[in-house]
């Protein structure tokens, strides 16, 4: 799994496709994760929560979010996989390898792992507008605020005109917290679960089910590895709306002070079966996509 052969363009082209399978397969499981990170008093479980969502806001309330997640995902896909290749070859550099060798699954973990602190700064903005979109509703509920933004284009125009551009990195230190450790046990899982099916053979070969597979396991690994990291994450983009709002350590205090450590695992079966869906998707609709880029720069 190298993306050292293709250029930029074709990187966006796979990271696009990848990235709105990721999203199209997964979104309305991570708005009832972030809706349960964020208020975890108002729903008892994944079914609670759909049927509550249901029943105030209708289906478009699953899509909340659904264009900055799409952006989300496109951009921090490009700049991840992009950085991933180069990564890599920084790896080779500091093992003192050839840059043709192939790396092991943990030289791959960590060279993802770098790729991700890249890729965090173009993901953190657009993560802030998608999860305030996908719980202004119980904000407005919970007497937070008293109007909602109900549009892209007016959180944005909140943002700019609360807290400046600046204001788009509110959690940006959970973020990378999230990201680095994450892409870790991402790219490793994946890379494992890939020469685990590929038994001697060229992973290169594997089929659309091992893919699937592989790809819905580095998800999950991710998300095991660091949930009460995003959780802290999400209320503190969310809950800024109202006010200032403590850092990752003074809201990790007052979460587990108050609620339990158990708070932070809220809505973790939503993000469970995301993960494994929307990854599985992710990683095949990438490897298809970047296995047709790479013969169409083989036959120029």
């Amino acid at each position: 799994f190298s993306c050292e052969n293709l250029q930029p363009p074709s990187l966006t082209s796979t990271a696009c496709l990848g990235g709105t399978a990721c999203v199209v397969t997964g979104q309305p499981f991570d708005t009832a994760k972030v809706k349960m990170q964020t208020f975890p008093n108002m729903y008892k479980g994944l079914i609670d929560c759909f049927v509550k969502t249901y029943k105030q806001v209708g289906f478009r309330g699953f899509y909340k979010g659904t264009t900055p997640a799409l952006v989300a995902n496109i951009a921090e896909n490009s700049v991840l996989f992009m950085c991933y290749g180069f990564c890599q070859q920084i790896v080779r550099r500091i093992v003192g390898v050839d840059r043709k060798t192939k790396l092991s699954d943990l030289q791959n973990a960590a060279a993802g792992s770098f790729a991700s602190a890249f890729a965090t700064l173009v993901l953190c903005p657009t993560e802030l507008v998608k999860c305030r979109l996908q719980a202004m509703h119980e904000m407005q509920l919970s007497g937070k605020i008293i109007q909602g933004h109900n549009t892209v284009w007016s959180v944005v125009k909140g943002v700019i005109q609360k807290d400046g551009p600046l204001g788009f990195y509110r959690g940006l230190s959970s973020t990378l917290l999230r990201e680095v450790p994450g892409y870790f046990f991402f790219f490793g899982g994946y890379e494992l679960s890939r020469t685990f099916f590929a038994s001697g053979r060229s992973k290169d070969e594997l089929g659309p089910i091992p893919l699937l597979l592989s790809g819905g396991f580095g998800g999950s690994c991710l998300w095991i590895a660091v949930y009460p990291v995003d959780c802290v994450k999400s209320r503190i983009q969310v809950l800024s709306m109202a006010g200032k709002q403590t850092g990752f350590m003074g809201t990790f205090v007052t979460v587990v002070r108050t609620e339990g450590v158990l708070a932070l695992y809220s809505g973790l079966k939503p993000t469970m079966i995301r993960a494994f869906l929307a990854n599985g998707a992710l990683f095949l609709a990438y490897e298809y996509s970047r296995k047709l880029m790479m013969k169409q720069v083989d036959s120029y």
